[in-house]
């Protein structure tokens, strides 16, 4: 029998630290909520405060674990602090999902606002090696753990006017593979996940109803996906069920990328 057959749901992170950034909604709140039910206590983060607080009331509801520290992922002195409050709460970290992420402008790259760029490239891209950075020493302290980054379909091709989200999320997939062979003999797995279009508020909020059927219409699936979806996936990689499993990047998109 295999170890995933002998391990049973919630015993999939007991006992284990969990941080998720952009946990107040969307992916990371169902990242964090998932994560919860399967035995890991829960460092939620976010720069939204109400929403940050809503993931974890909900997961001290169903009788889990849970803290929210107000962290912004595109400021190195905040990833630093976020672990450090970790450790003082829990004095371990296990796992973590660098999650934050923003969409930025829609704009041609001739015509790309510079400051628009720089805060896209500070979250999407910078947030996800300032979490590492501190991450990863905490992890070492305790012999090791386990890191997914949340990467795009979009760190595999491009997209008109968003370019510097592209960019930055194909500097994700690049940073996970590098970290990953620094890392893997050391203990620390780290993968890289890639969904495609979501239905969460950072995809949908100002989006017509039209918009919203042309993106269905990217996807041969015939839908967006869910955040629980990807959920599931980082649950996996994160498990150590995926013992075996680093330094990879794994698509979730309704086979998008295989047109």
């Amino acid at each position: 029998m295999t170890h995933f057959l002998k391990t049973t749901l919630m015993e999939l992170l007991k006992n284990k630290i969990a941080l998720v950034t952009g946990a107040g909604s969307g992916i990371g709140y169902s990242v964090a909520t998932l994560f919860a039910r399967n035995g890991a206590r829960v460092v939620a983060a976010d720069i939204n405060e109400e929403g940050g607080a809503a993931v974890v009331d909900e997961i001290k509801r169903a009788g889990g674990d849970a803290i929210f520290i107000r962290s912004d992922a595109g400021k190195a002195e905040d990833a630093a602090a976020l672990v450090e409050k970790t450790l003082r709460q829990y004095q371990r970290l296990d796992i973590s999902c660098n999650n934050a992420g923003i969409g930025g402008e829609s704009a041609p790259v001739g015509e790309y606002s510079l400051s628009e760029w720089q805060k896209v490239i500070d979250v999407n891209l910078s947030g996800v090696f300032y979490g590492m950075r501190y991450q990863i020493p905490a992890m070492l302290a305790t012999g090791g753990g386990a890191i997914v980054n949340m990467a795009s379909i979009l760190g595999q091709v491009g997209f008109t006017n968003s370019c510097a989200y592209v960019a930055a999320k194909h500097g994700v997939v690049g940073l996970t593979k590098t970290a990953a062979l620094e890392y893997s003999a050391r203990g620390i797995r780290i993968n890289a996940v890639g969904p495609a279009f979501i239905e969460t508020p950072l995809i949908t909020r100002h989006m017509t109803e039209e918009a919203i059927e042309q993106l269905v219409g990217m996807h041969p699936m015939g839908r967006l996906g869910k955040p629980e979806e990807v959920a599931e996936l980082v649950l996996w990689l994160s498990a150590p069920v995926s013992s075996f499993v680093t330094g990879a990047y794994y698509a979730i998109d309704g086979a998008y990328l295989a047109r």
